[in-house]
């Protein structure tokens, strides 16, 4: 699903990211952890093709996405990546519904499926009587869902979210965490999610350390993790 082999970024003298080699299965839920400056984003734009690498090459659903043109990059962002932010990202002047449509209208589909397919999309977020209500009559946690559904709307091959539940409290955090499951499981959706939220990461089926602009191995985790258990007497 995902291949990135050798990938390299810098911004002026500083290396943020030394060469990354990582490869996600289709279906998989993966959360991305590491402190700040570690270089997490700098990742997830990267394979969201939002910025290119210095080095290294990106391979999503069997395209190489390091040598397409702008134009042919922008179509494929559109129609092969769903995006889910920390804040919604909603714009404030349309309703629920007509936010999850706009990506599928940049992608030139008709009003007739785009309508039916968010609708069947605020119908599985449990969000059916809310499709007319703007986002200042919305909760956070109904905000995020209709976030997600926007990313969901063209049926892209990964959804790619920075601290999705970040701005959320404890019950909202729980609702969206389980929603990525559920979609996993019911549309096989592949999803990679950069996280501080412990509880998010326990329940992936991955989680990507990262420290320094690389990625850590198992036998450094274990090192560190040694560190800070008790010495026996």
């Amino acid at each position: 699903m995902i291949s990135i082999q050798g990938i390299k970024k810098s911004f002026g003298s500083l290396e943020v990211l030394k060469g990354i080699d990582l490869h996600i299965d289709k279906g998989e839920v993966v959360s991305i952890v590491g402190p700040s400056g570690a270089g997490k984003t700098t990742l997830l734009q990267i394979i969201g093709t939002l910025d290119r690498p210095d080095a290294g090459s990106v391979i999503i659903d069997g395209i190489d996405v390091s040598h397409l043109s702008k134009k042919k990059l922008a179509d494929f962002r559109n129609q092969h990546i769903g995006f889910v932010f920390q804040f919604h990202q909603l714009l404030p002047e349309f309703t629920a519904i007509e936010n999850i449509m706009i990506p599928a209208y940049i992608a030139g589909a008709s009003h007739r499926e785009t309508k039916k397919r968010a609708q069947e999309l605020l119908d599985f977020m449990g969000l059916s009587d809310r499709a007319s209500h703007k986002p200042n009559e919305l909760s956070g946690g109904e905000k995020q869902r209709v976030a997600v559904a926007r990313a969901l709307v063209n049926h892209p091959a990964v959804i790619l979210a920075d601290e999705p539940s970040g701005s959320l409290d404890s019950k909202n955090k729980e609702e969206l965490h389980q929603l990525f499951f559920d979609l996993r499981d019911k549309f096989g959706q592949t999803f990679v999610i950069v996280t501080h939220d412990e509880q998010l990461a326990s329940i992936t089926d991955r989680t990507i350390h990262m420290r320094d602009g690389q990625l850590e191995k198992l036998d450094q985790l274990e090192e560190l993790e040694n560190l800070d258990k008790p010495k026996e007497l």
